[in-house]
């Protein structure tokens, strides 16, 4: 198997400057009247949910998404049926005045593909299934027998490569990190690096054709996966002088509702803040006219973000940005170290006087029992101000105070000061323990932080700049490249913006730094209806253990891997999801992975516990990571057979047990 070491002894060329937000400029890729890539916007695209022979069912769904902003319909076409009754859509939406580009979604047809091509705007092929059948064998092959399934695939996939040169049909190939070829595993692994080769080999077919009316994804439901893999394939274009395709930027699987904003915001914003991406998709288990909004809200907030306050340089990056790992920092008290990310809640604007107020931040108080139960998305920190809480608190809680009021109290056991940047020099008292100092992050003095190495210190980083999130990562970048290792809270503030856009800009923000393995804890601030401050505090304090389980650096609930259905959906993902999600959301730390097809259902497993895929007609395949348990379930007790399958695996908890 080849190492997915690749690209570590490569100083950053996967985006234009990690310092100054510069948009990757792409070759530019024509789908019917909405060109693509070059120096045209970041184009938003949904797909359908409609089975693709219901002609006005799809029509009628393609219109409402359109409707919504979307400038590309997708639509499968499993087999060659479908494939023909594209025409029959395309036709119809034209009669109602709509000219919107179509894509045919293909995985294991090539013959489908072939039809498809001669009569939309654009077709996407996946790699891992357009040739090869996934049977998740290990093969050794000797260099002479890969080249030979080369050239198997070259065979298979050349006729479609000239039927879109021919007509003038783009092709996006995208690559998904659940559906790998056995061959491409066997070489490579369940690897970023695998997930790149796999797209490379077909657009090197491409290349030779002369074609390259093409865009190019690498989707995956680990964020921190789908992350490396864009960043590493924009690298291999350079390496081998290949031209700067498109990207197709999305998260696959993310979920529903406020988890899979808050997964796909983590996953696509980062590389939008690098500049990577020309179009995206968030894939949300719900009607997709509802997937929308939500990629406008994340591509907007990049339309003048050029002209962002200058940040210094980076002179030195030691950060891999190919592969994770966590920062290095030393332990203060609970904070840095082999800790946990801590979660600091801002309750600063409302002074808390009563126990059952500390209920929004996770601490439930019984007033019948007279005593605190702590949720697993208990917050570890209350920032209070200058306004500290007048009574004993909670185990597995503790505040934080702004130092001159903090000087005066008389119990610090549980209470620690927030110094100023400006004001280290001059502060007299410093707590034995513990010690939090708030900075800008445009003000970093090695020597000074050097020299209040024995003070106890984690770092509060907060930015006002519009480019917020490489502003802090310089700061990171800089205290490794002179040996600085005091943990460092991610402090971001928002004003003035609705629920979805505060779930989406903060899961960017904070996210994109954790996902390179910086931050040990995160505080957030969001001030907008402040008649509703409690509402809005435990808003924050549930969005803030949310991004940190979707960065995948502390897990706190149970997490779905739930594919946002198409026309293969074998059964209503929503109603599923919510019914298994009912009965199986306090397993903390497992993973369900929720597929209505087989396309991705066997691979995403890879990256789940436990798995319900749709495999027929009312019929449930259950899995146990990428192992078949049991084939053919009927769907109304299939629910009840993978309860049954985690309690057999040990896995299972009586939710009275966690009363």
């Amino acid at each position: 198997m080849i190492s997915s070491d690749y690209g570590k002894s490569v100083n950053n060329l996967y985006c234009n400057s990690l310092t100054k937000y510069s948009r990757r400029e792409s070759i530019e890729v024509n789908i019917g009247n909405v060109p693509l890539g070059g120096h045209h916007p970041i184009r938003v695209q949904s797909m359908t949910t409609i089975d693709t022979m219901d002609t006005i069912g799809t029509v009628e769904q393609s219109i409402r998404m359109i409707e919504a902003g979307c400038e590309y319909v997708r639509i499968t076409a499993p087999s060659i049926k479908e494939a023909e009754n594209l025409a029959n859509i395309k036709s119809e939406l034209k009669k109602r005045g709509f000219d919107v580009p179509l894509i045919a979604d293909i995985h294991f047809t090539p013959n489908a593909a072939e039809i498809a091509a001669r009569i939309v705007e654009k077709v996407r092929v996946n790699p891992g299934n357009y040739v090869d059948k996934k049977k998740f064998q290990q093969i050794e092959y000797t260099d002479q027998q890969y080249k030979e399934e080369i050239d198997r695939i070259r065979d298979r996939f050349t006729p479609l490569v000239k039927i879109c040169k021919e007509y003038g049909t783009a092709m996006r190939i995208g690559t998904n990190h659940g559906s790998l070829s056995d061959r491409i595993m066997s070489r490579y692994g369940d690897t970023p690096l695998g997930m790149v080769e796999s797209a490379l080999e077909f657009l090197r077919i491409c290349e030779d054709e002369n074609y390259r009316n093409i865009v190019l994804s690498m989707k995956a439901s680990n964020t921190q996966v789908m992350v490396q893999a864009y960043r590493l394939l924009v690298q291999k274009l350079n390496d081998e002088r290949l031209q700067p395709y498109p990207l197709h930027l999305g998260v696959t699987e993310a979920g529903e509702a406020e988890d899979g904003r808050i997964k796909s915001a983590v996953g696509i914003g980062v590389l939008l803040e690098d500049g990577l991406g020309d179009t995206i998709r968030v894939s949300l288990t719900e009607d997709p006219e509802f997937e929308i909004p939500v990629a406008l809200n994340l591509v907007n907030r990049y339309y003048n973000r050029e002209n962002h306050n200058s940040i210094e340089e980076i002179s030195k990056n030691l950060i891999d940005p190919f592969s994770y790992k966590k920062r290095k920092s030393v332990d203060v008290d609970v904070v840095g170290g082999n800790n946990v990310p801590r979660v600091i809640v801002d309750t600063s604007d409302l002074e808390i006087s009563k126990y059952d107020e500390l209920g929004m931040v996770g601490h439930i108080y019984s007033e019948k029992l007279d005593k605190f139960n702590m949720t697993d998305q208990g917050a570890d920190f209350v920032y209070s101000g200058s306004k500290s809480i007048p009574f004993m608190l909670p185990n597995g809680l503790k505040e934080i105070v702004d130092y001159d009021a903090w000087k005066m109290l008389v119990d610090t056991t549980t209470r620690f000061p927030m110094i100023e940047y400006a004001n280290m020099s001059s502060t007299a008292q410093w707590h034995t323990k513990l010690n939090f100092v708030s900075v800008d992050a445009a003000n970093l003095d090695p020597q000074k932080w050097l020299k209040f190495h024995d003070k106890n210190i984690v770092i509060v980083l907060k930015t006002d700049n519009l480019h917020g999130l490489a502003a802090q990562r310089r700061f990171f970048i800089e205290l490794e490249n002179n040996h600085i290792s005091n943990p460092v809270v991610i402090q971001r503030s928002y004003e003035e913006i609705n629920e979805e856009q505060f779930l989406l800009h903060a899961s960017t923000d904070v996210g994109g730094l954790l996902i390179d393995g910086l931050g040990d804890g995160v505080m957030l601030s969001w001030r907008s209806n402040r008649s509703e401050l409690k509402a809005t505090i435990k808003r924050i304090n549930r969005a803030s253990f949310g991004i940190l389980q979707a960065a995948r650096t502390r897990i706190t609930k149970t997490e779905y891997i739930s594919c946002p259905s198409c026309g293969r959906t074998l059964f209503d993902l929503q109603e599923t999801t919510a019914m298994i999600r009912s009965k199986t959301d306090h397993l903390k730390g497992v993973k369900i992975g929720i597929m209505g097809c087989i396309v991705n259902g066997p691979g995403e497993m890879a990256d789940a516990d436990y798995g319900y895929v749709g495999s027929g007609k009312g019929k449930i395949t259950l899995y146990k990571g990428m192992n078949v348990i049991k084939r053919s379930v009927p769907s109304t007790y299939a629910v009840d057979e993978l309860i049954e399958i985690i309690k057999e695996d040990g896995a299972w908890i009586e939710p009275e047990q966690l009363v």
